[in-house]
């Protein structure tokens, strides 16, 4: 449309470059003209719409393929405009994914791992675009043609027509405001149209209409019809399609009010010949008739002669007439050119359409624009339309655009039946997933029931909700069914250091100095199981409930220091070094998290394997190797505490063996005063931190004579029977000068047994001279209820029926005693009771040895670590009797390793073995 020297233009252009040229330039600026838009559905990739501008004008107006065009969405370029100076008509073209080039470009566009919801937002979204894109054309144009594929009518239109009026009626005000300066007259500005457009009907025959010849019978011979088979599906169509409009309100008697018309005594249907049904033949024969010369071809020749030669190649036959003439009795069908400008001649004329049909027709508003003043109307309402996400655009225009973008909601609710169906289908099956999250659900509870009841609550939704809106109302079920369970459902989810929940609300814990208020919101409460246990103190004297403990110190320190006031107070301790502060505020350790995921140690299963294929001699064998200081730790992991050398420095290096390479110990670097360790010392923590207090205690109920070996300990809680500690027999060297000579007295060999009359001994009365010492060692194990008991080996019970037991200690020390048993006392519950290693008594006699105890406990299956008491090699002192009081919890840094769960092996729960060594002097 640029230059006025050139009297059309040469192709179509985009309407938006087209709006954006300066209309004072063309010479056609002042001249009157008729504006006919174009859209609806084609089937073909050369698209039937740009083939009927082209057939219309007789030009190649449009390529004879469309994809070569634009890309789909490339600058918003769906409608295409040409204006044909010589009939004064202006095209106006709209392309969308109603057409198969620009459906194949948009499912290119959408992404292959979409959702079912999100693609259905995309297809919307492209209906939506084409809605307003068809309103913008009913606004601009006094012609419409709907052109379609084949020769049934879509009865979708009917439903985008009610909405494009509805939507139409709602926007009206906005775009009054917008073309109220533009140089048109009064009752287009009250309008917004020039008039109300007449909407024509194109279809496509596509084959499907065929007149089988008649039978030569004279008695089936009818006679001649008026009209060709073609005109009576015009008109049938047209019957039909004027009846559905009618019947839906789309069309009234007053043609001022409604979206567009139809004429009353004008045809507004045309049916387009379709090609043959075999392709190939039809290439064929058209490859024929384009290549031979034909002299007496009756076409004009008028345009482009390429374009007069390929386009009964690539476009429908748009202009031949029926076959049929006149003598039989037929009207001749008329052209497609002739169809429409029956219709244009009344705009041209300035006529107009007087489509109002009744008793009282009104007539209707028409204007002729001449072509500057419809370019004005034009680009106003394409920019608040169509053209609203520029930015360059004023505050009024944007204004506009974003109340009209508030009005298309209305339009998506129209348009979306799946949408809507899917709302209603979702918002029914909301109550039932309600109903089934609810149901069998405590006051208080858990992320675990939480998600359990959620997740059949999502079951029940989805065998009743459907459709593009499933995901939407997925999230508003998770949403609301999170929202009841933290307005005051949510179980506290802290679990106690016996893995069992706190029944309490989600709460806060009061800070130091700080008293529980359960009335705030959230509340101020200490953790609470309501689990109680009754547990014995550091000696095992006494016994007292205790509540569950959810804390390390707790659970390990608070409750004994509690019964030592009450107990064992004055007794003997063992005190274990402990974290010393430098600094008035120090911090806890940082563990690095990769260290601290690895396992203890990669070599531990070997070095376990070795020690145990050392320890399956006899009993006679492994009295001799300690006593002659022979035994090592049982992994060979933890050395002794440097600090503990003064007690025995050479303990491994007696009997002219070599000393064993040495690992570094935790201890081995300078103790820290700035930073203590958060959890038990273990394994896998870092080296040189202590704790604040000790989970261990070492304590001496009296001198060795203190146990009778014929009465067992004297305390409260054991099951009668199993009170007896296992005897323990130590050979020890001879120095009397008399008996040196003397073969009966010599060492015995190795893996030899000692001769039987060395095999007693008085306690408390010093060694006599068969050079035997007997100590005695029990493994006290303890329930939740109190019930106390010895075992003698590995998951055996003590059960001593005469006066103290005759087994051996031997085998208890010489094998991996498990940290928990199934308790002798069960309940009437189908959970099982364990009971829990709780102490190792010793009793040291009066002789010239020394008992080294070095306790390793791994409380877990690997890589769970091996947890040891700040010193790791403790020496028993002689003529005691001692007691070592196990931690009741044990607590990394990454938290407290549980008891075992039903099912699973005890043996993976185990104090290693090795725990006692004995070292003559």
């Amino acid at each position: 449309m640029e230059g006025g020297t050139a009297s059309e233009m040469a192709a179509a252009r985009p309407l938006r470059a087209v709006l954006a040229s300066d209309g004072e330039e063309v010479a056609w600026k002042d001249e009157e003209m008729c504006v006919v838009g174009i859209f609806g559905k084609t089937s073909e990739l050369s698209a039937e719409k740009y083939a009927i501008v082209n057939t219309l004008c007789d030009k190649p107006v449009f390529p004879l393929y469309p994809s070569l065009i634009n890309d789909h969405h490339q600058g918003n370029n769906l409608l295409q405009c040409y204006y044909n100076q010589d009939s004064k008509v202006l095209y106006l073209l709209l392309t969308a994914v109603c057409d198969n080039h620009q459906l194949l470009q948009a499912c290119r566009a959408l992404a292959d791992d979409v959702s079912h919801a999100e693609a259905h937002e995309f297809w919307k979204g492209e209906e939506k675009l084409h809605c307003i894109h068809l309103l913008y054309l009913f606004s601009v144009s006094h012609i419409l043609l709907l052109v379609h594929p084949t020769c049934s009518f879509d009865i979708t239109y009917d439903r985008l027509f009610r909405a494009l009026d509805s939507l139409r009626q709602k926007v009206l005000p906005y775009l009054k405001s917008t073309i109220k300066d533009c140089p048109v007259g009064k009752e287009w500005r009250l309008n917004c149209r020039p008039c109300p457009p007449r909407l024509l009907f194109i279809f496509q025959l596509n084959g499907a209409l065929k007149v089988e010849p008649k039978c030569l019978d004279p008695s089936n011979l009818d006679k001649p019809k008026k009209h060709s088979p073609k005109r009576r599906l015009q008109h049938a169509l047209e019957d039909q399609i004027y009846r559905i409009f009618r019947k839906s309100r789309v069309l009234t008697n007053q043609s001022i009010n409604c979206l567009f018309t139809v004429p009353a005594n004008q045809a507004f249907v045309y049916v387009v010949a379709g090609q043959g049904d075999d392709p190939i033949s039809m290439l064929i024969g058209q490859l024929k008739s384009n290549c031979a010369i034909r002299e007496h071809e009756s076409l004009p020749v008028s345009g482009s002669r390429r374009y007069q030669m390929m386009r009964h190649v690539h476009q429908p036959s748009f202009i031949l007439e029926s076959s049929l003439n006149s003598s039989s009795g037929q009207l001749v069908d008329c052209t497609l050119k002739e169809f429409l400008w029956q219709h244009v001649e009344l705009v041209l004329t300035k006529k107009g359409f007087e489509d109002s049909v009744g008793r009282n027709p009104q007539p209707s508003h028409f204007e002729l624009p001449a072509y500057k003043n419809w370019l004005a109307v034009a680009s106003k309402l394409y920019d608040v339309m169509i053209n609203w996400r520029d930015d360059e655009l004023g505050f009024l225009s944007g204004d506009l655009s974003s109340k009209i973008q508030i009005q298309l909601k209305g339009l998506e609710g129209f348009l979306d039946a799946d949408n809507k169906f899917s709302e209603n289908r979702c918002q029914k099956a909301l109550p039932l997933a309600h109903s089934a999250y609810q149901s069998n659900l405590p006051h208080h509870y858990t992320t675990t029931v939480h998600k359990n009841q959620l997740a059949q609550a999502l079951r029940v939704y989805s065998q009743h909700a459907r459709g593009p809106a499933f995901q939407k109302y997925a999230m508003q079920l998770h949403e609301d069914c999170y929202k009841f369970w933290s307005n005051g459902h949510q179980l506290c989810e802290e679990r106690s250091l016996t893995d069992q929940h706190c029944v309490h609300k989600f709460h806060l814990l009061p800070k130091p100095g700080e008293k529980p208020e359960p009335d705030r919101n959230p509340p101020i409460l200490y953790h609470n199981s309501r689990a109680r246990s009754t547990s014995s103190c550091n000696c095992g004297r006494r016994q007292a409930p205790r509540d569950d403990p959810f804390d390390i110190k707790s659970g390990n320190y608070d409750f004994y220091q509690l019964q030592e006031e009450k107990c064992c107070g004055k007794l003997e301790h063992f005190y274990f070094p402990i974290f010393q502060p430098s600094t008035p505020d120090p911090a806890p350790a940082k563990n690095d998290s990769t260290a601290s995921s690895l396992p203890p140690q990669e070599g531990e299963g070997e070095k376990m394997k070795e020690k145990e294929a050392q320890t399956q001699g006899e009993s006679t064998s492994l009295s001799l190797a300690l006593s002659l200081g022979q035994s090592t730790d049982s992994l060979g992991t933890f050395p002794p505490d440097p600090h503990a050398g003064g007690d025995n420095p050479d303990a491994h290096g007696q009997g002219g063996e070599t000393k064993p390479e040495k690992r570094p110990s935790i201890v081995d670097r300078q103790v820290s005063t700035v930073e203590y360790l958060p959890g038990m010392l273990n394994s896998s923590c870092p080296k040189g931190l202590l704790p604040k207090f000790s989970s261990w205690s070492f304590v001496k109920l009296g001198p060795s004579k203190a146990y009778n070996f014929h009465r067992g300990l004297d305390q409260s809680g054991f099951i009668p029977g199993t009170n007896y500690l296992m005897p323990w027999d130590i050979v020890i060297k001879t120095r009397s000068e008399d008996e040196v000579d003397m073969d009966s007295n010599s060492w015995p060999a190795p893996n030899k047994s000692v001769p039987a009359k060395r095999a007693s001994t008085v306690i408390g009365r010093g060694r006599r001279r068969d050079d035997v010492a007997r100590a005695f060692v029990g493994f006290e194990y303890e329930d939740s209820r109190g019930r106390r008991f010895m075992c003698s080996g590995p998951e055996k019970i003590m059960k001593v029926m005469g006066s103290g037991p005759k087994e051996s200690a031997i085998k208890a020390l010489s094998s991996d005693m498990p940290l928990y048993i199934l308790s002798p006392s069960q309940g009437r519950g189908l959970k099982p009771h364990y009971a829990q290693l709780m102490r190792l008594f010793i009793v040291v006699p009066d002789a010239p040895l020394q008992i080294m105890l070095t306790p390793q406990v791994q409380p877990g299956p690997p890589p769970c670590p091996v947890f040891y008491p700040e010193r790791q090699e403790i020496p028993v002192p002689p003529d005691g009797l001692w007691v070592l009081r196990f931690p009741y919890a044990y607590v990394t840094d990454r938290g407290p390793c549980f008891p075992p769960k039903e099912n699973q092996p005890l043996m993976s729960y185990r104090v290693q073995r090795g725990i006692l060594k004995a070292i003559p002097q």
